[in-house]
């Protein structure tokens, strides 16, 4: 039993050595924000709406095209004279053209301020993004360190249960124990350590998780630093929570957005003004009829024309109607959207301080409970040493001493935990 709980320990010790770093919060909502591949998506997301903007402000610019062609004809025509004869024709051509729109009924300049409040509504469904992936980067800290203090637990076990082995074995030698009492303390042994190998196996998975979480291509070498417990400040309520938060902004800039896009649909009433013009020539030759040197052609038949296009819209089948009828729905839906998530915030930041609240009751229960646990455990131990309770009774109050001292690590980063994010509603860096 003894080279068993040493080849364990020893392992967990090569473990830590090998730790190159052990990783503050800070430092891993940081390196996840840096390299979590759904941030980076959603960067994507920001670049493509700022393109979008730079394409409506692209808009005012005139539109500038050129062609050139060649044809060939081949065949009987009709001639100059009013006959038919087999003639064959070459046309050379060249074009120049722009157009710009003078008026659109203030479209593009709506567009623009429309993609203006798209790109700030993406750039705060980014900092939301952002935000949850710190979150999850500490519920998954809080794990781990739950989890280590749950290995410290099981393996203390491990000693205690180890101890009364030793022990037992020397009464059985000198026939003041059975080999019964012997054989049970073994088997409790036995179970504790197997409950300090499966610790061992969760906090590494919750080390994996969170090193997934930081996109880091391993968890070997992966540790993070234990905060200082001891100095655990509970938080006076209730706590004045700041509102002003990116899920919140990027719907109040959706709603703002709304009301350009009821002017864009809007703009389809009014006249569109196009302004034209450019420049154009060509060269033609016959087989059966005397033509002028391309250069001649070309200088020749070199036009250019500007012209001015009023559209007025008359009658489109309702389409504009409808548009602005579909305009002002989406705008009703995105204000009930806004009043949800201003909803949502507010239960999630009362639930976040109620659960405070309750967390830092539990550690003062908690705390009181290992006190009282503890001294039962010492007297039970002393009651069993001088043979005057059973191996039974020992492990019962061993065991219950044992799982206070696992509430109370629940219950301390519990608290930690909750009273950060407390702090963190109210604009406060994530951290202790």
């Amino acid at each position: 039993m003894n080279k068993i709980v040493t080849i364990i320990s020893l392992v967990l010790t090569v473990s830590s050595a090998s730790a190159q770093h052990e990783w503050t919060l800070q430092e891993c909502t940081k390196y996840a924000v840096e390299n979590n591949i759904q941030i980076k998506k959603s960067e994507q997301s920001l670049e493509s709406q700022e393109i979008r903007l730079n394409s409506s402000q692209n808009a005012y610019l005139p539109e500038v095209s050129a062609s050139a062609s060649q044809n060939f004809s081949f065949g009987r025509g009709l001639t100059a004279n009013n006959t038919y004869s087999n003639t064959n024709t070459r046309t050379t051509s060249f074009s120049v053209g722009a157009s710009m729109t003078l008026f659109n009924g203030f479209q593009r300049k709506n567009n623009v301020e429309l993609n203006k409040l798209n790109l700030s509504a993406s750039s705060a469904d980014l900092e939301k993004v952002k935000n949850d992936i710190r979150l999850q980067v500490a519920q998954a800290y809080v794990q781990i360190l739950y989890n280590m203090e749950i290995e410290d637990v099981a393996y203390r076990q491990t000693q205690i249960d180890f101890a009364q082995v030793s022990r037992l074995e020397t009464f059985v030698a000198n026939g003041k124990a059975s080999e019964a009492e012997l054989a049970q303390q073994k088997a409790a042994h036995a179970n504790s350590i197997l409950t300090y190998t499966q610790a061992i196996n969760t906090r590494k998975l919750s080390l994996l998780t969170l090193s997934q979480l930081l996109e880091l291509p391993s968890a070997d070498s992966f540790a993070i630093a234990r905060p200082d417990t001891s100095q655990l400040s509970i938080v006076n309520y209730p706590l004045s929570i700041n509102y002003d938060r990116p899920e919140i902004k990027a719907e109040e800039i959706r709603l703002d957005a709304t009301e350009y896009n009821l002017k864009v649909a809007k703009g389809g009433y009014y006249p569109t003004l196009t302004l034209s013009g450019g420049m154009s020539t060509n060269y033609y030759t016959a087989s059966n009829l005397p033509s002028e040197s391309f250069s001649k052609q070309i200088d020749n038949n070199f036009s250019q024309y500007i012209s001015l296009n009023l559209n007025i819209p008359i009658f489109n089948r309702f389409s504009t109607r409808n548009n602005v009828r579909d305009v002002k729905i989406q705008q009703h839906s995105q204000q009930y959207t806004l009043d949800l998530a201003r909803k949502n915030l507010y239960k999630d930041i009362q639930q976040v301080t109620l659960n405070a609240e309750n967390a830092a009751a539990k550690v003062a229960a908690a705390r009181e409970a290992v006190a009282n646990s503890e001294t039962a455990f010492r007297l039970a131990q002393a009651r069993y040493e001088n043979g005057k309770s059973t191996i039974t009774e020992f492990n019962e109050s061993k065991n219950s001493y044992m799982k206070s001292q696992s509430d109370l690590a629940q219950a301390v980063y519990e608290c930690m935990y909750c009273a950060m994010l407390v702090k963190w509603y109210q604009g406060e860096e994530m951290g202790w």
